[in-house]
């Protein structure tokens, strides 16, 4: 096969042949052809695992196959996910279920964070870095299920539709899909998707994002700085849009709102820790965020693996915690550790905003912390 018949095959093809080839490495007769009914006994998972990570991790097969209940076996193989830091997307109750989108968004962690792949070495490959900002945007766009796959954050947003479907989600009936050009004629493609671009930018001055300076061809160009922009501006109208919808729909939920509700529910719990805003640099030891974690879910935090913060290393020691520990306890958490220690604003807004949403959920369900 050369790379131009790979680049025909979907998205998921390219995922189910790269979790075969795996398994095939393995040494075991499994192997799936979908996201759904075949991976539901997590069995698959485990041995992909233990294939692709680092022998350091000690990632094992073996504990999650000797469960016989399959929820409780699904969580066991989260948990040897997590010691590469890729417990994200998928709930136990996800695998079990066979969830297509986030079983799918799972492998597709999987696949960027470790292909454990060899290039041919008769090939020579141009290969693009993906910073961590583009990874952490790709992969929240793909785990709320958007069609089509986002596999590179530039050329799969250039015809707009992706966009659509985000505002869509983030406010239903925003769009007019009767403005949206779906089917592109082939003589007219490129007028088609710029077309679609202009609209993607007026629907977000209707939302009132700042798009000061971006215009539809800049979209449609795929200009790096200013789609990140757009973005970052759906991801955080997306989280607020959950905080309001928790707090009644007409609550004002904005960056002040959360910083208001953190360092109360840090006194509350009687933590010593506090902060005055997203950018506060006593944040990237991870500690402040470690608290508020323990307060929202009393006795989950081990307090031994806690570092003192001092040096780069014990602050991602922390930062990795913080960032597990956030999802075990049921917040949807997108930002990565390295956005804990170097303190990106954008991103730690996200976690405190996802950690809010996950207390509000569990005080309406009448759960204790």
């Amino acid at each position: 096969e050369t790379p131009e018949d790979l680049k025909k095959l979907s998205p998921e093809q390219i995922l189910i042949r790269w979790v075969n080839y795996h398994l095939r490495n393995a040494g075991v007769d499994r192997r799936i052809r979908n996201f759904q009914e075949d991976i539901k006994d997590s069995e698959a998972y485990c041995y992909l695992l233990e294939q692709i990570a680092p022998r350091e991790n000690g990632v094992m097969s073996g504990p999650p196959l000797s469960e016989h209940n399959l929820e409780q076996r699904a969580e066991l193989m989260l948990q040897e996910a997590d010691k590469i830091g890729c417990r994200s997307f998928v709930s136990p109750k996800d695998v079990t279920s066979g969830n297509y989108k986030l079983n799918m968004a799972f492998v597709a962690n999987l696949f960027n964070q470790y292909p454990a792949l060899e290039p041919p070495e008769d090939m020579e490959m141009d290969v693009v870095e993906e910073t961590r900002e583009e990874k952490t945007y790709r992969n929240w766009m793909n785990s709320l299920g958007v069609q089509p796959y986002v596999h590179y954050l530039y050329s799969d947003l250039q015809d707009g539709l992706v966009y659509f479907k985000l505002y869509d989600i983030i406010r239903p009936g925003v769009v007019n899909w009767k403005k949206v050009i779906q089917k592109f004629n082939k003589l007219k493609i490129n007028f088609e998707k710029l077309e679609n671009c202009n609209y993607v930018v007026a629907l977000g001055k209707e939302c009132k994002f700042s798009l000061v300076g971006i215009s539809g061809a800049d979209i449609n160009e795929g200009n790096p700085t200013l789609t990140l922009g757009l973005v970052w501006q759906l991801m955080r109208a997306y989280t607020l849009s959950i905080l309001r919808q928790l707090a009644g729909g007409d609550s004002l939920i904005n960056d002040a709102a959360i910083i208001e509700w953190a360092n109360a529910k840090l006194k509350e719990g009687g933590k010593k820790s506090s902060f005055s805003g997203f950018n506060d640099s006593t944040l990237s030891d991870g500690r402040t965020i470690i608290d508020l974690i323990d307060c929202i879910r009393r006795g989950m935090i081990n307090y031994d693996l806690v570092k003192d913060g001092a040096s780069e290393e014990e602050k991602m020691s922390n930062a990795k915690y913080a960032i597990s520990m956030a999802r075990k306890a049921g917040a949807k958490v997108y930002a990565l550790p390295e956005d804990i220690v170097d303190v990106k604003q954008k991103m730690i807004m996200t976690i405190f905003a996802c950690l809010m949403a996950r207390d509000m959920r569990s005080q309406q369900n009448g759960e204790t912390s």
